[in-house]
């Protein structure tokens, strides 16, 4: 990022007061504290104002920023909507620029009819989306609403239908970034949910389709605001949300970074940012951060900081399904997106939600033109009743399909272990990687040594004299039969066996070699992705 684009910033507003549903005649929102007077009231709207106008100022380069729309009202004139005819509407849309490209954004205004969506601040966010796309350019939302203007009825859920519509138009053409910094209710969680990030504030944002008090009238059930739909709920337990950020400022200048990584559109390449970390350079600390022993945990983010350029790699769904890891970084200056399974959670065992994380973020590079580079320890799928019950075929399934759907440039690293269907999901050969690396100690095979012994050989072991020796012997001859990568390699499964230390020249040689691959799939109206 631009040096000058971190510096005079304004400082984020108080952000403290919640309209009551009565009021701002939103369709849902949270809780709301004790009634205060009408005249604290005035003076707290006051004081917050101007903060859809902040965020977006602090969004946009210095001095770039041009409002649309800024005095279109609502038509509305029953339930007293007359009396509250407010230019905007409760939305700033705008252009402007972020790292000198052009960006479109909006952001709702809580205090104008609590942010609540009508007709006409519908029209405003579509014709910023049809801006955007028209122009190739990303698009931002920053939400902040309790829902559907209640008073403009049908026409406020057209307006969201409206905006869903575009959302999914602009799904794999334009970056969409969204972030939540305040209520987001009812169908205002939709389109966030269509876009391709999602942040939230740790404390002051929510998300869900009914709140609290619809809830305990439906299901007689007490749960807070925050249990319900707050950014650790999202950002731990449903994945919702990509990023939990502690403040607003914090949540726009995220924003800003990530841009860094992204193209304008899909017919872009994501722009190249050139720290000056030397890609031949040679990493001996690869041997420290993996240990030889495979059932010995680590923590693979190790591994791809001394892979990745120096300070650029950006987690994505850092605290939900940490058994495998996903996340933006560089490789000399280039962007890249990392695939990585995490040792250090559950053995880096493929689940259900493991594998939904990984197949949404492949999908995400894919549709943006950045190559993936996957690496892979990972003993299998998570067996259990569980897992199958809750339909680890499909998510599974995902994951694969994710893989084989992408044609930008594929490459992985197999640093330990690589067993059963999990081996062929996470970018083989036989799925289309373009290059396949593998450690000397790298293990290839259907299943762990002791297992394999214990299926194919267990009569044997059972007549011997000494069945714990027989045993150990013939685990033994299949992991220096099986357990190494020389027979994938013999096969053309691996495409080189390389040092640790070498990884990173490595792959930043092989990356260069297949940037610019054309592979093309059938025409079609559209994949069936497994549910």
């Amino acid at each position: 990022m631009n040096e000058d684009t971190q510096t005079n910033r304004p400082e984020r507003p108080s952000d403290t007061s919640e309209e009551s549903t009565e009021e701002n005649g939103s369709a849902e929102s949270p809780e709301t504290p004790s009634e205060g007077s009408a005249r604290a009231k005035v003076l707290e709207n006051q004081k917050r104002v101007s903060l859809a106008h902040s965020r977006l100022r602090r969004l946009f380069d210095d001095g770039t920023m041009e409002e649309i729309g800024a005095e279109v009202t609502h038509r509305v004139n029953d339930y007293g909507l007359e009396d509250k005819k407010i230019p905007g509407d409760g939305v700033v849309t705008a252009m402007g620029e972020v790292d000198g490209r052009p960006v479109y954004a909006f952001a709702q205004d809580r205090t104008v009819l609590g942010g609540s969506l009508g007709e006409a601040h519908a029209k405003k966010i579509t014709r910023l989306q049809d801006l955007a796309i028209n122009a190739g350019a990303p698009f931002v939302a920053i939400n902040d609403s309790g829902g559907a203007r209640i008073q403009e009825g049908v026409d406020a859920l057209g307006g969201y239908g409206e905006i869903f519509r575009r959302n999914v138009q602009a799904s794999g053409v334009i970056p969409q970034i969204s972030a939540i910094l305040g209520p987001c209710a009812g169908g205002a969680v939709y389109s966030p949910a269509l876009t391709d990030f999602v942040g939230m504030v740790d404390g002051s944002s929510f998300m869900f389709l009914t709140g609290p008090r619809v809830v305990k009238t439906v299901t007689f059930e007490d749960v807070s605001v925050e249990e319900l739909g707050g950014a650790v709920t999202h950002g731990q337990k449903t994945g919702v949300s990509h990023f939990v950020w502690e403040d607003d400022n914090e949540a726009i200048d995220h924003i800003r970074q990530l841009l860094t990584y992204l193209p304008s559109n899909n017919h872009e390449s994501p722009p190249v940012v050139d720290n000056g970390d030397d890609p031949e350079r040679m990493n001996p600390e690869f041997h420290e951060v993996v240990p030889t022993d495979t059932s010995e945990p680590y923590d693979v983010r190790g591994v791809i900081d001394l892979l990745a350029d120096e300070d650029s790699f950006m987690e994505v769904h850092k605290e939900w399904a940490q058994n495998i890891v996903v996340g933006l970084g560089r490789i000399g200056g280039q962007s890249v997106g990392f695939v990585a399974n995490q040792p250090d959670e559950q053995a880096g065992v493929l689940d259900i939600d493991a594998s939904r994380k990984g197949a949404r973020f492949i999908r995400t590079c894919n549709g943006f033109n950045i190559p993936i580079i996957s690496l892979v320890d990972v003993p299998g799928f998570l067996p259990g009743k569980h897992q199958e019950h809750g339909g680890a075929i499909d998510h599974g399934a995902k994951l694969l399909y994710a893989y084989c759907e992408a044609t930008v440039p594929k490459l992985s690293v197999i640093l330990r272990k690589a067993y059963g269907g999990a081996y062929i999901v996470m970018s083989s050969k036989h799925v289309g990687g373009d290059i396949n690396l593998a450690w000397p100690s790298a293990e290839i095979a259907v299943m762990g040594a002791k297992g394999a012994v214990e299926i194919l050989n267990r009569r044997e072991i059972a007549a011997a004299d000494d069945p714990d020796a027989k045993k150990q012997e013939l685990i033994d001859e299949y992991e220096g039969k099986f357990l190494n990568p020389n027979h994938a390699a013999r096969r053309g499964y691996l495409d080189a066996v390389i040092e640790p230390h070498e990884t990173r020249r490595k792959i930043h040689r092989y990356l260069q070699s297949v940037m610019n691959k054309r592979e093309f799939m059938p025409p079609k109206r559209n994949g069936n992705i497994p549910t």
